[in-house]
């Protein structure tokens, strides 16, 4: 569980929170706590997608929020809905932060604590912030080939428990 953890956070570090924060001015809505709730008896999110499901299902539940792809496991990035290649070996990440509870837009965030971007790991990992606030990191992982969703993971990272790993793996 811990290499897995090390792994999506270095993943976060170096690509996921340079695009978390790209498109200012784009407004993507954010899911919420219960949108990350997935069923382990037959692998269907809240918003009823399921694996099988093919692109048309997928993008009528989540082809408004900000969809992360890695094409044959490579980097993450931000594609048009209309650019990722469903019939390739494709993953897909909707990322959201939670912060005391809220999902955060993360520029807005950025702007309000007069931080900038580059800080932002760092801000949130900070002693200080974890003591006054809560601070969760939940995805929902699509694995898809052949045009069909093979498994789907919904994950998170509670910052305030895990704080000080992610500090000794970045010292």
């Amino acid at each position: 569980m811990k290499k897995i953890r090390t792994l999506l956070f270095v993943l976060f570090v170096l690509t996921l929170a340079p695009g978390l924060l790209t498109g200012c001015g784009e407004s993507a809505p954010l899911l919420n706590a219960a949108d990350y709730e997935l069923d382990p008896a037959t692998s269907t999110t809240s918003k009823e997608v399921s694996v099988g499901d093919n692109a048309e299902a997928f993008l009528a539940a989540y082809g408004d929020y900000k969809i992360f792809t890695s094409v044959d496991g490579e980097e993450y990035q931000v594609l048009a809905t209309e650019e990722i290649p469903f019939d390739s070996a494709v993953t897909l990440l909707l990322p959201t932060f939670f912060i005391d509870g809220a999902p955060t837009d993360l520029d807005r965030f950025c702007e309000e604590n007069e931080i900038g971007k580059a800080d932002l790991t760092a801000t949130l990992n900070s002693e200080s912030f974890l003591q006054d606030h809560t601070v969760i990191y939940s995805y929902l992982l699509f694995t898809w080939e052949d045009g069909a969703i093979t498994a789907i993971r919904s994950e998170y990272m509670d910052y305030n428990e895990d704080a000080a790993y992610y500090k000794e793996l970045n010292s």
